[in-house]
């Protein structure tokens, strides 16, 4: 198990070895002796960010995939830097075939009865786990997904790690607060934990499956539940050639292009419809087999859209359509995105001129847009008017964006326009009148009506008050309530006053009668009187006076 301050070292020698170690220095100073004997400096064509992605893949899995995460936040990183997190790749060395049998034989002890022909070379080797091909006793072949041993401890320290820096970095960046790093190494958080647990990876697959079951040619890999636990995974072994080999396709009779635009319309349906989509569509986790189906792999990173925000995805597309600017700001701030008062007229021309640019502002609008450099300007925008963005609008930008770049290359004349169109407009038309959106239409009918015909009545109410004098405005003020209290304090002293005046006065009859007539006790009793009233004097006295020259002195 490594400890965090083994881990703070390995972290410190790898951002030393590529010229990154001043980073680390000024968030912890003088808590870190950086020393690396003969690491060299970093070769002088590689630029920072290129140093970057290279220290995160060495750093391991949690870095990695938080770098990976972070590629979707273009409205907050500079293009460069996107550009690199891109190409992060997920791969790590085998781990020894004794290691991958210890952690069957934990999930799986009667493995012998079920799996035979466990292949010891991994078919495909990445940072969480492993996957080997093996065969069940009936001989259907499968893939046995295997996680890393000692991973779930190493991810736990490494976020306690992130979250230490981020923590440090706003206290030493104020600035920075504004990219909010404490809340992105939470969701990184939430996303990697999601992803330890193979069983919600295997969920993921059986609801695509259930998505897709009626329509022909897409599908994901069938999941064996009888094997599953949260670090081992038995599914169907999907042999095929990656989605952008289009060479590969055209040799087994395929057609590319009918590829590319059935995958674009998975993504669509995905989208739009069920609100639940594949949130990593690298070429590799998308295959296409020799009977031409499309097969989606690894739902490890999944993406979901309630209804209504799958309607201010929709809105957004038609806004960039139709050079709609309000409906693009109306979208924007229905995914949550707060605009400030300053920036909104600013933002407005943005809009205006990009969709002019991109779309040309003629007749067919969207059919001539570059989906690709409208996301590119877009966030441009964002980032220029430091909007917070959510990671779901973010991610479904990228995903979109990689789905379309699939399009391309699969047919370079592949046109976002010609195949999204026609698509939003049936489902407008579908919407329309869907049972959802009639009775939210009733509803604010309803309400609208009825805040209508109340207005006379409430109107007429306000003016009978005026004109009886019944009217009450009430005021609640903070500056009225202090007034309250210092009258109160007010004649409390008044009271106090009072009442050794009356201690006086009466101690003193008693003593000029008693002195003839009452007995001696009584006399007792007047001086007790005298001295009570003396205190209080004193007391009094020093609220008047001592405390009130304290006050001013503080003030």
């Amino acid at each position: 198990m490594v400890t965090r301050i083994v881990r703070y070292a390995q972290i410190a020698d790898i951002l030393s070895k590529y010229g990154l170690s001043i980073g680390l220095e000024k968030i912890f100073p003088g808590r870190l002796k950086i020393s690396i004997p003969g690491s060299g400096k970093p070769s002088e064509d590689t630029t920072i960010y290129e140093r970057i992605r290279l220290a995160l893949e060495e750093l391991g899995p949690t870095f990695v995939k938080f770098g990976q995460i972070m590629s979707t936040r273009a409205e907050l990183l500079p293009p460069e830097m996107i550009e690199q997190l891109k190409r992060l790749q997920d791969h790590a060395k085998p781990v020894p075939f004794s290691e991958v049998m210890a952690v069957i034989e934990e999930n799986c002890p009667n493995w012998e009865d079920c799996l035979c022909d466990i292949e010891e070379t991994p078919v495909a080797s990445a940072s969480i786990g492993q996957v080997h091909r093996a065969y069940l006793k009936d001989g259907t072949k499968v893939a046995l997904k295997i996680q890393r041993p000692g991973i779930p401890e190493l991810i736990e320290t490494d976020i306690l790690i992130l979250q230490s820096m981020a923590e440090r970095i706003e206290t030493i960046f104020p600035e920075s607060r504004l990219y909010n790093p404490v809340g992105m190494v939470e969701d990184f958080s939430h996303q990697i934990v999601k992803e330890l647990d193979f069983t919600s990876e295997a969920r993921n697959a059986d609801r695509m499956a259930r998505n897709f079951q009626n329509v022909p040619g897409v599908r994901s890999p069938k999941i064996y539940w009888e094997f599953c636990t949260p670090h081992f995974i038995v599914m169907e072994f999907v042999e095929g050639v990656r989605i952008d080999d289009a060479e590969a396709m055209t040799t087994m009779g395929i057609d590319p292009h009918e590829i590319g635009v059935r995958g674009f319309h998975a993504y669509l349906q995905m989208i739009f419809e069920d609100g639940f989509f594949h949130g990593d569509p690298h070429p590799g986790n998308l295959l296409v087999t020799r009977n031409g189906e499309i097969v989606f792999l690894d739902f490890g990173i999944v993406g979901i859209l309630r209804p209504e925000k799958r309607q201010n995805f929709i809105n957004l597309l038609f806004a960039l359509s139709t050079d709609d600017v309000e409906l693009m700001i109306r979208s924007l701030e229905g995914f949550g995105i707060v605009i400030a008062e300053e920036y909104r007229e600013p933002l407005r021309d943005d809009l205006y001129i990009m969709m002019h640019d991109f779309s040309g502002g003629g007749a067919e609008g969207v059919s001539q847009l570059n989906f690709g450099l409208v996301v590119n300007e877009l966030t441009e925008s964002m980032r220029r008017y430091q909007l917070k963005v959510p990671m779901s609008l973010m991610l479904l930008l990228k995903v979109f964006m990689m789905v379309l770049d699939i399009g391309v290359r699969l047919d370079p004349k592949f046109n976002f326009g010609k195949e999204v169109t026609p698509y939003l407009t049936k489902l407008a038309d579908t919407n329309t009148f869907s049972a959802g959106y009639v009775k939210r239409a009733s509803m604010a009918l309803l309400e609208g009506a009825d805040a209508l015909l109340d207005m006379p009545r409430n109107l007429n109410l306000m003016l009978r008050r005026l004109s009886t004098g019944s009217f009450k405005l009430e005021i609640v003020e903070n500056d009225i309530q202090k007034v309250t209290m210092a009258l109160d304090k007010a004649s409390d002293k008044m009271m106090m006053g009072i009442v050794v005046a009356s201690l006086v006065i009466g101690s003193s009859l008693v003593l000029q009668v008693s002195s003839v007539t009452l007995p001696r006790e009584i006399s007792w009793l007047a001086i007790a009187g005298y001295t009570a009233a003396v205190l209080c004097g004193f007391y009094a006295i020093y609220h008047v006076i001592f405390l009130r020259f304290r006050m001013e002195r503080q003030g």
